[in-house]
């Protein structure tokens, strides 16, 4: 078997890796019999000189690799027949801006598995930057904070940032007495957490966050759904409930808005789902929040300001609540200044590439390797040579659909 790890093709760039040059060679070493081998490419965080010095192949040509390996979406041009990819695909939920993308698969006679379906018996995911994207989003959310108000500067990320490096730069400056608001309890909000954390905020309960009594330091409250939503027949919240008939529910987020500086966006949210701020809400003038992260990007979602994404060069835009319409980032205090980078793992590229790695590891290119019947595998692959699998047949009126 021959494994190709592809460059990456998507604008705007995408700087991390599915496996490191020293993952890459452990792998070359412990299974001999077969080989990986990378495409050369100039924007990842590892450089191809990266990969020769673990004594990697760097490769112009990878049309004669069976499986392909890539983080974001393959531009359609560049993709080659009758090959098993692997990447985020980010159409299972039928996106309507990747439907080129299916249907190019299905011409193509592509196999091809979605990182984003690689999940255990439990239906828990295996490979996912999540963790990472909430400490991400935690530091362009308060280095937004601070240009917005001219408090400090904190530097942009570049392709060699690090964890280590990225709280230390919060430390160094002196960040504000604000009440921060961090939503949902799963990977990304653990991960907004985990920083709050090392850089010694204060968490706080409900209770105490929703009062007007004095904060001496950078203080924040983690509010899971259940704290979010209120069924509207007054009935206790029931998660089981709630994921089968979320129509039933209604926002509860306003008791919140009006005590909150910054909002960090790290929950779970689906069509149908409850608005947690609307553009009414947002022009209300009890609401105090100026600066909101949106970690999870969810594009008019339950947060009506995030009108579009941002990325890692302008990762702000300003949404005027009162036209309702985005203005240049920083244009007016009174505006709520937007942080909604969707790739935000990328800026901690090495880490955030190590860590997938690992994963991928374990759960992917070992069975591969070894030629294991993987239950992960198989649940996470949507085509198999041009058609879908059962689990993903709802995709067909989506795929066949004309554009």
């Amino acid at each position: 078997m021959k494994i190709g790890l592809i460059k990456e093709t998507k604008i705007p760039v995408d700087n991390r890796v599915a496996v490191t040059p020293k993952q890459v060679s452990e792998l070359n070493k412990r299974y001999p019999q077969h080989k990986i081998v990378v495409q050369s490419s100039n924007i990842r965080a590892f450089s191809d000189e990266d990969y020769r010095l673990a004594g990697v192949d760097v490769v112009r040509d990878v049309s004669d690799c069976d499986i392909l390996f890539g983080i974001k979406e393959v531009q359609i041009e560049e993709l080659i027949p009758n090959k098993h990819y692997f990447f985020f695909g980010h159409l299972a939920k039928m996106q309507e801006y990747n439907r080129p993308l299916l249907k190019a698969l299905v011409k193509k006679n592509i196999t091809f598995s979605d990182y984003e379906y690689l999940v255990d018996d439990n239906n828990v995911r295996v490979c996912a930057f999540g963790w990472w994207a909430g400490i991400v989003g935690v530091y362009y959310t308060l280095r937004g904070y601070g240009l917005k108000y001219k408090l400090y500067e904190l530097p942009q990320p570049d392709r060699k940032f690090s964890l280590t490096q990225l709280i230390e730069t919060l430390k160094s400056v002196a960040l504000p007495k604000m009440k921060m608001l961090v939503t949902g309890a799963g990977r990304v909000s653990q991960g907004a957490q985990y920083v709050l954390e090392k850089i010694g905020a204060e968490r706080i309960n409900e209770s105490a966050f929703l009062s007007d009594g004095m904060i001496s330091t950078l203080t924040y409250c983690v509010a899971d759904v259940d704290q979010l939503v209120k069924r509207k027949d007054g009935t206790p919240f029931c998660w089981q409930d709630f994921t089968k008939n979320a129509i039933a529910y209604e926002s509860d987020f306003f008791k919140f808005a009006q005590y909150t500086d910054v909002l960090l966006c790290a929950h779970f949210w689906g069509n149908g789902a409850p608005v947690y701020l609307d553009v009414n809400e947002l022009k209300n003038e009890k609401l105090r929040i100026r600066m909101i992260g949106d970690v999870t990007c969810d594009i008019m979602g339950s947060i009506k300001s995030t009108v579009r994404s941002s990325t890692h060069e302008a990762p702000y835009y300003d949404y005027n609540p009162i036209t309702g319409k985005e203005e240049k980032a920083f244009a007016a205090e009174k505006n709520i200044t937007v942080m909604a980078v969707d790739t935000c793992p990328n800026a901690l590229a090495m880490d955030t590439s190590e860590y997938f790695g690992e994963m991928l590891m374990k759960y992917v290119l070992e069975p591969l390797l070894l030629g294991e019947e993987s239950a992960v595998i198989k649940r996470s692959t949507i085509l198999q040579e041009g058609k879908l699998t059962p689990h993903f047949a709802y995709l067909k009126d989506f795929a066949e659909k004309n554009i």
